[in-house]
């Protein structure tokens, strides 16, 4: 071997060396630079056989649609195989609309059902179990579809099965019902300019396997459809299912248990045949949600929206598409955002302007201001995306307030402003607000990319900003979701909804606002009454076309029922998403007063909130003096997200001494492929 050679090796032996050392680096920085921002990173294990690094052996998720309400149980089971005791931390995601509402801890033959307790309390109460040596478990909401569960004390040996128990409503799209159960939290990018004091950040810190790794734990997935009409139609676009269907039941299952489940949203699609589903109200009498909840009446509402009209004279719009270019959407998230981006700037009028908005770390706009929508500008925009591989932070908050500041060319026009990404940041309550001070001419929507978007992010930016929200999680569909965007934005079927109780002594109703109705889905609200069940719902709204629209429900035709047992947690659920998930507060004193009716209404509710948490923890002392390890429990990336998402080192921190290592070891491997070259010629 040459002397040449030798060099080159060496000094790339070196770098291979150094390379850890950066990994690791974030553990390794001043506390006070770990305090300034949280990120994520990559797991290393610590070659210490005697401790269970992954002590989640498995999932199984049991769910049952009944009609428009689907009830699921989450089992997750913990073994501890390794010789010392341990304390774990798992981070594991929820949809957006479920009401957590019960969980029990089983170690051995004892169970234990665990209790809602103010947030504060119930972490001090699971700290003082841990430091006793007694087993305990803690459920927390980090947010609406991000939580936590933290087990203390899992002695060597110990099987521990935690239990989870929540309700959803499932609501159909133009006539397409769609369950999501999501199964993956995606890596959460966090700004320098983030407070990281909040306890509800803690789960940024979560440690990631890299690209391709999976826990070798099971996950299991099981669905039972029921309805009152046939079902067909039945379709998994995210897992490889088993499908039996009787007329109107239908058993769901994955196809290979085997297989690793866990890296991307369940998405489950499916139909009603026959008539279909009309409007209409469910009632419960007497319905008591929580130890603590006194008496009352509930109700849902489901109006069938009107027919889309179609516009034969559609006013001009204008068009600002904000992409995330980060290092999230490297590969196929951002290839897909091209081709969504290519068919939807293509496919602008000509009376149409619009602008592009590229971000990552930081922003780059296409033109001061919007343009018109000509074959010259199309191609600007075209070749402005094309370059773009995926790269950097996700500074979306500053690009979002760039899109709003673009000049207006005319009040006469609508403007839309349409965020495209994964949705991995941590600053959603800071997108929300942004989005609610300025609503007006201005329409929000978004396009999540990906098998395990931050549907929170996604839903929240349309729910906010009176839009619609769509998910790709196929680049194949990319045009026909770009196709649906085109048809809801250019004509939408219900403005100016107005519900009125005739008769019915309806109170405490959520939403009390309802926006403008893009997609063809139903309304659905929920509220409390008193007295008797009669009278009448009726409903108004402007269709597309200016037409009047009125719709009239008669309450004495729905039997009220005390089985309805869902609709006080659909309710309190409702409630919480009014006034703490898309909200915006303008003062310390509402924000005081709002952690106060939530968090009663998680105690009276015995419901999971950002203010209540449940806690079970045994009676009796269990680890007797061993010192239990601290795990983090290492999540996969979602199915496609590469290893750019997550950061070898603290975000927002000097690189220091480890990466000054690195970038010699590159110089030096620089300058020998440079020398090699010089002798070569």
């Amino acid at each position: 071997m040459s002397k040449l050679k030798k060099f080159f090796y060496l000094n790339l032996f070196l770098l291979l060396l150094t390379t850890p050392a950066v990994t690791a680096f974030a553990d390794d920085l001043p506390e006070e630079d770990q305090n300034r921002i949280l990120a994520p990173y990559f797991f290393i294990e610590d070659g210490d056989p005697s401790t269970d690094q992954f002590p989640l052996k498995e999932t199984d998720v049991k769910t049952n649609i009944n009609g428009i309400i689907a009830e699921t149980y989450v089992t997750q089971i913990y073994t501890n195989e390794g010789q010392k005791p341990i304390n774990a931390m798992y981070v594991f995601p929820g949809s957006t609309k479920v009401a957590v509402h019960g969980m029990t801890m089983q170690i051995g033959d004892e169970i234990i059902k665990a209790k809602i307790k103010e947030r504060v309390e119930a972490k001090q109460e699971f700290e003082e179990a841990k430091n006793e040596g007694k087993s305990a478990s803690l459920l927390e909401e980090e947010r609406p579809n991000v939580f936590t569960m933290n087990v203390a004390n899992i002695m060597p040996g110990d099987i521990v099965k935690v239990e989870l128990h929540y309700t959803e409503t499932i609501t159909s799209t133009d006539g397409k019902y769609e369950f999501v159960f999501p199964t993956v939290v995606g890596p959460r990018y966090v700004s320098p300019a983030t407070d990281v004091s909040d306890d509800h950040n803690n789960f940024t810190e979560s440690p990631y396997l890299m690209d391709g790794k999976t826990p070798p734990g099971s996950y299991n997935i099981t669905v039972h459809l029921n309805s009152a009409v046939p079902i067909s139609n039945v379709n998994c676009q995210s897992h490889k299912i088993v499908t039996d269907i009787d007329n109107n039941k239908a058993l769901i299952t994955l196809e290979n248990p085997g297989e690793y489940a866990g890296n991307r949203d369940f998405i489950l699609d499916y139909s009603l045949t026959g008539s279909e589903i009309n409007s209409g109200l469910m009632l419960n009498k007497g319905g008591l949600a929580g130890e603590n909840t006194p008496k009352e009446n509930f109700f849902m509402l489901t109006v069938q929206p009107p027919e889309r009209v179609t516009l034969k004279d559609i006013l001009p719009r204008e068009y600002i598409f904000v992409l995330d270019v980060s290092g999230s959407m490297n590969g196929y998230p951002i290839d897909t955002a091209k081709i969504l981006i290519g068919t939807l700037v293509s496919s602008l009028r000509r009376t149409d302007t619009f602008n592009v908005i590229l971000f990552a770390g930081t922003s780059a706009q296409m033109s001061p201001k919007s343009v018109p929508a000509t074959d010259y500008n199309i191609k600007r925009a075209l070749d402005l995306i094309e370059q773009e591989e995926g790269g950097g932070g996700t500074e979306l908050v500053p690009a979002l307030q760039s899109a709003i500041d673009i000049p207006r060319t005319s009040k006469d026009v609508a403007r839309s402003v349409i965020i495209i990404t994964d949705g991995y940041i941590s600053e959603e309550s800071e997108i929300f607000d942004i989005i609610g001070k300025n609503l007006g001419e201005t329409d929000f929507f978004s396009f999540g990319i990906g098998d395990g978007v931050n549907r929170y992010l996604i839903e929240g930016i349309a729910k906010v900003g009176q839009g619609e929200a769509f998910v790709i999680t196929d680049p194949a569909k990319a045009n026909e979701e770009a196709a649906n965007f085109r048809k809801y934005i250019q004509s939408p079927i219900l403005r100016n909804i107005k519900v009125t109780y005739n008769g019915f002594d309806a109170y405490d109703v959520e939403p009390k606002k309802s926006p403008t109705l893009f997609a063809k889905r139903p309304i659905v609200m929920y509220g409390k009454w008193k007295g008797e069940a009669e009278g009448t719902i009726e409903i108004t709204g402007t269709k597309g076309n200016g037409e009047a629209y009125r719709q009239v429900i008669q309450v004495a035709g729905a039997q009220p029922m005390e089985n309805n047992s869902a609709l006080p947690y659909l309710w309190a659920r409702a409630r919480v998403e009014q006034l703490m998930d898309y909200g915006t507060l303008e003062d310390e004193n509402s924000m005081e007063q709002v952690k106060k009716e939530v968090t009663q209404i998680g105690l009276d509710y015995s419901m999971l909130t950002p203010f209540t948490s449940f806690i079970a923890i045994t009676e009796q002392v269990r680890n007797t003096g061993s010192e239990a390890k601290d795990v983090k429990q290492p999540l996969p990336l979602p199915l496609h997200v590469s290893n750019n998402s997550v950061g070898s080192y603290t975000s927002g921190s000097e690189p220091g001494i480890a990466a000054v290592i690195v970038i010699g070891a590159l110089t030096l491997i620089m300058g020998a492929v440079r020398l090699f070259r010089k002798r070569a010629a």
